[in-house]
């Protein structure tokens, strides 16, 4: 078994067009849905091939993932959606990453702020502050098991937002 690599994946900018559309069910907006496939055709030029991919199952991180899944070639059939992620706080989070079985070794997590930036900076060896929408931390933990990955133990290589490829 190789070192768990994990990609945090911000949800792509979303619409508050209708406000009377829940949070919960908001889409993307025009931005996001050409930020994502901009973002995920990155992920696929340095050969990122997950074993798993993890969602909210809140509409705009779905989305994102799935058209991520779609450039990267991972069946949107296998992506897992897990409640606890949506309004998920570093405890929800940690669960959902001790959950994975050791026999995966790369996994890329959609989800949302404040709890995905919060746990890039717990779990890094950088302080990135706030996660950009379909903003992309890629940490390499040196350990061969997921209930080991905690505090500062995950080596931050890569740091991608769509700003920064324009």
């Amino acid at each position: 078994m190789t070192n768990k690599i994990l990609y945090l994946i911000r949800h792509a900018k979303s619409s508050w067009e209708d406000r009377s559309v829940s949070d919960f069910d908001r889409s993307l907006n025009e931005r996001g849905l050409k930020d994502a496939p901009l973002m995920a055709k990155l992920l696929k030029s340095i050969n990122v091939r997950p074993d798993l991919v993890i969602s909210s199952p809140a509409k705009r991180c779905l989305l994102t993932a799935e058209i991520f899944c779609g450039i990267l070639e991972y069946p949107q059939e296998n992506i897992r959606y897990e409640n606890k992620i949506y309004d998920a706080g570093v405890k929800e989070l940690m669960e959902v990453l001790a959950g994975i079985s050791d026999n995966i070794e790369t996994v890329i997590l959609f989800g949302h702020n404040p709890g995905l930036s919060t746990f890039s900076n717990l779990l890094g060896n950088k302080f990135i502050g706030e996660l950009p929408t379909c903003g992309i931390i890629g940490l390499n933990f040196g350990t061969t098991q997921w209930n080991k990955c905690e505090r500062g133990c995950g080596k931050i290589f890569i740091y991608e937002y769509p700003k920064k490829q324009k």
